[in-house]
């Protein structure tokens, strides 16, 4: 077996494809080595399945999404923005819609079209694929990266490496951390790293009891518990699970707040009518009970709020479940409605890697040149994707960082492979 190569990708996700695709696009000889026994097995789950694959804002947009070291993708997302991505898959066979939130998916809704689309354009490049290929460590000499070793101590010589591991979000679909091994081994610095757009574990037995409920166009506001400082706010969609909340906006606010803060039990703020004041809800809160009538208070809330909800609003209330609706006092309507606008939750931790979308940390930026993507001290030596110490907010930014980081490496180290055989380089 020929183990020679112009460039090495190690990993198969989103960021090893594109890198892949980008370099053989320029003319090299490109191996893809997959630990796994398939490509894009986490990006087979992303989007519950369906896969968002970019966000359609403008272009200049996305930069205001991007958390972690924004300055430093300039280069590659202008360089391969969320339009080329778009018109990527189109022209390889994939429909795309655009869903609110300028969320970007495949028409089939199945993220197995953005795979094959991928796999058909690597097979038709002559890129090797080499599946259940897990990379021990890379070669490294006087400074050069000249290839990996595999687990199974095979040798792979390639003239150029690109470190496209993932993070460590989904360890099931092997984001094991491999990549921050190699960089720590290279002498690279790693930043230390959370689990990033997680959910909420909140105290308490309100979040089981409300499981599965979803709630559109609410705002949450998050404080720190011993001043009550603004750590986060943010209006969209959330949704109740057995241990917590999640939704897009829980997500968001997850990666919004400093890891450390979570130390101290922040304090989370929904407000279930945020389209109406503290006093229009109290209006609306006196014709509710008008038209109830004599209609028990636990039997009034039914246009207010979703049935699931009532049940745990009344309890939180105080107000006596049985008491007829018109005989609720002025107070405790006040109290009811400051509840509505202000429903108070304890947050406990985050969630894991396991449910965690990205990674939040990873390889320094500074180590990494924001053009190539080459590091600075390795020669042939790059890295692209969620290895690095990059992340964005949720709706399609962070697998757009992915194609344009992978994009951007495949380019630069397929055009300095042919440097490389035409005359030396001077570092």
């Amino acid at each position: 077996m020929n183990n020679d190569t112009d460039v090495l990708i190690v990993g198969g996700g989103a960021a090893g494809m594109m890198a892949a695709i980008a370099a053989a696009g320029e003319g090299s000889r490109v191996c893809i080595a997959e630990k796994n026994e398939k490509l894009g097995k986490k990006l087979f789950i992303t989007g519950k399945g369906r896969c968002n694959l970019t966000n359609a804002c403008p272009e200049d947009e996305i930069f205001d999404h991007i958390l972690s070291n924004k300055k430093f993708l300039y280069s590659a997302v202008n360089g391969f923005t969320n339009a080329d991505v778009m018109a990527f898959f189109e022209d390889n066979g994939v429909r795309l819609k655009t869903e609110r939130g300028g969320r970007v998916f495949p028409v089939s809704d199945h993220s197995s079209d953005i795979i094959k689309a991928l796999e058909k354009c690597i097979s038709s490049m002559g890129i090797r694929v080499r599946l259940n290929t897990g990379i021990k460590s890379l070669i490294i000499s006087d400074g050069i990266c000249t290839g990996a070793l595999t687990e199974s101590r095979e040798r792979i010589t390639a003239g150029r490496v690109i470190v496209a591991t993932g993070g460590l979000s989904y360890p099931s679909t092997g984001s094991t951390g491999d990549g921050y091994g190699f960089a720590e081994d290279a002498g690279l610095k790693v930043t230390k790293r959370y689990p990033g757009l997680v959910p909420f574990i909140i105290a308490g037995d309100v979040c089981p009891r409300l499981q599965g409920l979803s709630l559109k166009n609410v705002s949450v506001r998050i404080t720190r518990r011993q001043n009550g400082k603004k750590l986060y706010e943010g209006f969209g969609e959330a949704m109740f699970t057995h241990f917590g909340i999640s939704g897009p906006l829980i997500l968001t606010a997850s990666s919004e707040i400093v890891p450390e803060e979570y130390k101290d039990k922040p304090v989370l703020h929904i407000d279930l009518k945020p389209a109406l004041s503290a006093d229009e809800l109290d209006k609306r809160l006196i014709r509710d009970f008008e038209k109830a009538n004599n209609r028990e208070f636990k039997n009034s809330l039914s246009e207010l709020l979703p049935s699931k909800l009532i049940p745990v609003i009344v309890e939180l209330s105080g107000i006596d479940p049985y008491k007829k609706a018109n005989s609720v006092t002025r107070q405790e309507r006040r109290m009811l409605a400051e509840l509505l606008k202000d429903m108070k939750m304890d947050i406990v931790s985050t969630g894991g890697y396991d449910e965690a979308v990205i990674t939040r940390g990873g390889v320094d930026v500074k180590e990494i040149d924001p053009k190539s993507f080459e590091t600075k001290k390795i020669r042939g030596l790059y890295f692209a994707g969620e290895v690095l110490d990059v992340d964005a907010h949720t709706g399609g930014y962070n697998l757009q960082i992915a194609w344009s980081t992978g994009h951007a490496a495949g380019v630069s180290a397929a055009d300095c492979h042919q440097t490389l055989l035409q005359k030396p380089m001077n570092y």
